[in-house]
């Protein structure tokens, strides 16, 4: 047995070099301590450039993905709304139909009551579903007229002051989605006289 320790990490055969990595000149001379020492400050900083470098690289990266994972959320929420807009839109003529049945109170009264409740039913829910979706009605005998909400169709006088300007029918009914005017109301207008 050889005076060496045993080493466990060390494979059999193995051999083990004292080395030391020794600045030099290009012919190979070992370079003084000064030039050593200027060596390594310029490497430093050569380093420190290419840390920031990247650095700032990786956080531009960075808020150019937040960017567009922000970008990308906008437009999805937009399609979204127009996909609901368009979707709601295609549906006012069947909504339209069932107020159209509904309202002739004469031919309604004459159907079949328990056809009537079923058609009044479905109404319903479909118009919960969409209230859901913040789908609004539009236009109320009554209501103060609002160009943004309702087209008016024709004038009505009146002697009263308190229905100037007042809803007196309704000819369509208007829908909006949140602050989106799907579609005004047709209405007719009650006017003071002169």
């Amino acid at each position: 047995m050889h005076d060496e320790e045993f080493d466990p990490e060390l494979a059999e055969g193995e051999v083990v070099l004292d080395t030391e990595f020794v600045e030099s000149t290009e012919d190979g001379d070992e370079l003084a301590g000064s030039d050593k020492f200027k060596k390594l400050q310029e490497k430093i900083k050569t380093l420190e450039k290419e840390k920031t470098e990247y650095l700032d690289g990786w956080q531009r990266a960075r808020a150019d993905y937040a960017n567009l994972q922000k970008s990308t959320d906008e437009d999805k929420k937009r399609l979204r709304e127009q996909f609901a807009i368009r979707f709601i839109e295609d549906l006012l003529p069947a909504i339209d139909s069932f107020g159209m049945a509904m309202s002739n109170k004469e031919v309604w009264e004459k159907v079949d009551a328990n056809w009537r409740t079923g058609v009044e039913y479905i109404y319903n829910q479909l118009m919960n579903a969409l209230s859901t979706h913040n789908l609004e009605l539009v236009g109320e005998k009554g209501d103060m007229f609002d160009p943004n909400l309702h087209e008016a169709v024709s004038e009505v006088e009146t002697g009263d002051k308190r229905y100037d300007h007042r809803i007196d029918a309704v000819l369509q009914r208007g829908y909006k989605l949140g602050d989106t005017v799907l579609r005004p109301a047709r209405v007719t207008v009650l006017i003071l006289k002169g």
